[in-house]
């Protein structure tokens, strides 16, 4: 029993001492007190086992712990998820730019667009012009405005809008087609240099392309076409120390950083692909012209997550997409099932902490041909305008949203392998972070 004893209070109090110095790194108050008393109490309690191990009682409990531990360790590893009933139809109708909420908020700006468009859908006028005449994003009047800090976003987005001009290029004429195998394999590591955290490949269907352009007045209302087959698609993850001021102005600033990053490696792979002779398009913030998370998903980066956004297997949902399409017929990597649409089918908490109630309780809802989750984005941007930010509390309070520390490894990992363990990592999330988190009601100190 001696050694068994040793054996439990090493193991249990490896795991804890990891918990504890990840929860020092992450510097919150709540996980390291917990993770303090729970390896106090895990040393006392084992070492008394050890002081009395000749005892009867010492011996019986033992036992317990030695076969609870055996159980709970076969549990952990065994994979027995329920096959997935859910399949896509092949013909998913494609989304309209013109009927997202950045593209209507636009209208005010171009009357006689407004008029076309609400005369098709005179259903969203009224709660548009109520959400248009509020403040807009990046202008004092809103809640975490700051005159120092908010600006900084400002420049990040005008970088962006300039990018536009550089997304497409001529292509260089070369006597040699480029072999798609090895400039795959180049373009991974190629965007892993420039900063990408994650990136995949995969064939270009109608679905993953905007039907109609509306972002633009220069373009507005023309099809969506294109000869490229083939998507990049470029993950680069946001800090989650950031994100925990979400939706204060510090949120604002990491969201507009990562859209910068993202802009950047799509827009050297797609020069790079034109170097080779292809034709190639950077698809980047406000100059997108597919859709991210679809493509992410099918590039076997994620899934995506009840809050309507892709959920990377290691950063969750803190992560920003950019998007290269090409001509070349590049391998593509197969979806993969990370189980993540079992963990937010229990976990709700980005619906239940939703400041403006965008996120459904329920499960997906039928749009577009198909059954998938979506949120109300009327009132997910009219939050927007009213604090300033683009909000991302639903991304902040989000479980997958941790840092790729040793100890979250291991809890990812976990997850993976079946419904139990995420029903337990679930209650281990809410205990040690918080079944209720609330947003700030002002800007912190920051930097």
């Amino acid at each position: 029993m001696l050694i068994a004893n040793i054996f439990l209070l090493i193991l249990v109090d490896t795991l804890l001492v990891i918990a504890l110095v990840d929860s020092i790194k992450e510097r919150l108050a709540r996980p390291i007190l917990i993770s303090t008393a729970a390896l106090v109490a895990s040393s006392v309690f084992f070492i008394t086992l050890i002081i009395f191990n000749s005892s009867d009682v010492s011996a019986v409990l033992t036992y317990i712990i030695l076969a609870f531990t055996a159980a709970f360790a076969l549990l952990s590893l065994a994979p027995f998820f329920p096959q997935s009933k859910d399949t896509l139809p092949n013909d998913m109708a494609q989304y309209d730019e013109r009927d997202n909420m950045f593209s209507r908020n636009n209208l005010k700006h171009h009357p006689d667009l407004a008029d076309y468009y609400y005369t098709e859908h005179p259903e969203h006028k009224q709660t548009d012009e109520a959400i248009g005449a509020k403040t807009e994003l990046g202008e004092p009047g809103s809640r975490f405005y700051d005159a120092y800090l908010t600006p900084i976003a400002n420049a990040a987005f005008i970088f962006l809008a300039r990018l536009r001009s550089i997304s497409d290029g001529p292509k260089t004429e070369t006597s040699e087609a480029a072999d798609p195998e090895r400039a795959a394999k180049i373009i991974k590591r190629l965007a892993r240099q420039y900063g990408a955290a994650d990136v995949g490949i995969t064939k270009l269907k109608p679905h993953h392309l905007y039907s109609y352009h509306g972002r633009h007045s220069e373009n507005y209302g023309k099809e969506v076409t294109t000869t490229h087959t083939t998507a990049i698609v470029i993950i680069v993850p946001m800090d989650p120390a950031m994100m925990r001021h979400a939706p204060a102005v510090p949120e604002l600033i990491e969201t507009s950083h990562a859209y910068v990053e993202s802009a950047k490696i799509a827009c050297i792979i797609a020069e790079y692909l034109r170097q080779l002779g292809c034709d190639a398009h950077a698809h980047t913030d406000a100059n997108y012209q597919v859709l991210c998370v679809p493509l992410a998903v099918d590039a076997g980066l994620g899934q995506v997550g009840r809050l309507g956004l892709l959920v990377h297997p290691t950063y969750g949902p803190c992560v920003r997409i950019s998007v290269t399409t090409t001509d070349l017929d590049l391998p593509a990597d197969p979806p993969v099932d990370h189980h993540i649409e079992e963990f937010c089918r229990i976990c709700k908490k980005c619906a239940n902490l939703c400041p403006s109630q965008s996120i459904s309780k329920e499960w997906k809802t039928p749009s577009r041909s198909f059954e998938h989750f979506s949120i109300n984005q009327q009132t997910c941007y009219s939050y927007w305008k009213d604090v300033g930010t683009d909000c991302g509390f639903c991304i902040r309070v989000c479980p997958y949203t941790k840092p790729n520390t040793l100890f979250h490894k291991l809890v990812r990992f976990y997850i993976t392998r079946n419904p139990v363990n995420q029903k337990i990592a679930l209650l281990m999330n809410n205990i040690m972070y918080g079944k209720k988190i609330k947003p700030p009601t002002k800007n912190p100190n920051w930097p």
